[in-house]
């Protein structure tokens, strides 16, 4: 009997509204593989970008990059994961199904005291915060770093992070709640971006000496202008794109700003290799363990309802991580 798993397709390029739900033809795990029941799938802006394609793919194709679930076949040549145990995976895209074949390597096992629902609302934000300060730019207490969004998933995360790390943290959000939630989670400064020159708050705060790094997951909007909030050989770090691709930049105003450092990274490649990949998640699994990180979680959406889930992330409308629970 043919097996069916309810995918998330797109076949044109566009708003939320392209997206369609389909039953899609499942195969038998290969002996390398194991079939996961999705519990929870996470959102995740490359999860926009995929669909608009701001990241072309081929089309048709599969969204999300991100889901924790329960093991239920595992193929003959599996070693180390059983039927019923828990796991959770990122860059994987089509997480936005009911369950899904996936090779053993990229398999993370969740251990006792973090929820299904934590795996997929921290794991793949958790990691990119883990590359981008503790291998990108190592931070300790003598750096000064702005965070752009920082009310955002990635944005909690990191603020909690680098505040373990010992940093002085300045972050810029667009509304007076973001701003107490920020706060709560020990921001050091809050600019209302929409009120407020973010450079100008910057330079007010440094007392004109800047910054010693900008984390920059908006683009477009604020990438050149960051360099502006930049100590004399700071580092800019446009991370992602929710704004728009950030413009070209002129190594020439690198030099002029400072001799300034200019990197556009992705978790693609600081996760690349195996021992890289498991590393991630196991710092980002141990933070939660020893409550170094508290997790945000919106949680009020189904996988049924992923449209109204990306009207509301593209709108701004999110505070935190959200996951979908899988109704399917």
């Amino acid at each position: 009997m043919t097996e069916t798993t309810k995918t998330i397709m797109v076949e044109e390029n566009g708003g939320p509204e392209n997206m369609a739900w389909k039953d899609v033809e499942i195969s038998k795990p290969t002996n390398t593989q194991v079939r996961i029941r999705h519990t929870f799938v996470g959102l995740n802006y490359i999860d926009t970008y995929h669909r608009s394609g701001l990241y072309p793919l081929k089309l048709p194709t599969g969204l999300g990059m991100e889901a924790a679930g329960v093991i239920t076949h595992v193929g003959k040549d599996v070693k180390d994961l059983r039927v019923g145990e828990r796991v959770a995976y990122i860059m994987q895209l089509g997480s936005y199904c009911d369950c899904r074949n996936l090779e053993q390597e990229k398999a993370i096992k969740i251990p006792d005291g973090i929820s299904d629902q934590e795996a997929a609302a921290a794991l793949l934000k958790g990691m990119t915060v883990e590359y981008l300060t503790e291998r990108l730019f190592r931070i300790n207490e003598s750096h000064t770093v702005l965070f752009h969004a920082i009310a955002g998933g990635v944005g909690l995360i990191a603020c909690q992070w680098l505040k373990e790390k010992g940093a002085k943290v300045i972050g810029t959000v667009g509304s007076e709640e973001k701003a107490s939630i920020a706060k709560e989670h020990g921001c050091d400064e809050v600019i209302l971006y929409k009120e407020h020159s973010f450079v100008e708050k910057v330079q007010n705060i440094t007392n004109g000496e800047g910054v010693d790094v900008v984390y920059d997951g908006v683009g477009k909007d604020t990438a050149i202008k960051g360099l502006d909030c930049l100590k004399s050989l700071g580092t800019m770090v446009v991370f992602g794109n929710s704004s728009g691709n950030c413009p070209l930049v002129d190594p020439n105003l690198l030099a002029a700003k400072g001799s300034l450092f200019f990197t556009r990274p992705t978790l693609m490649n600081y996760a690349a290799k195996k021992e890289d990949y498991f590393h991630s998640a196991s710092r980002v699994f141990d933070m939660l363990l020893k409550k170094k990180i508290l997790l945000t979680i919106d949680d009020s959406y189904l996988l049924s309802n992923v449209v109204n889930a990306h009207m509301n992330l593209e709108s701004r409308k999110t505070i935190g991580s959200v996951v979908m629970k899988n109704d399917y």
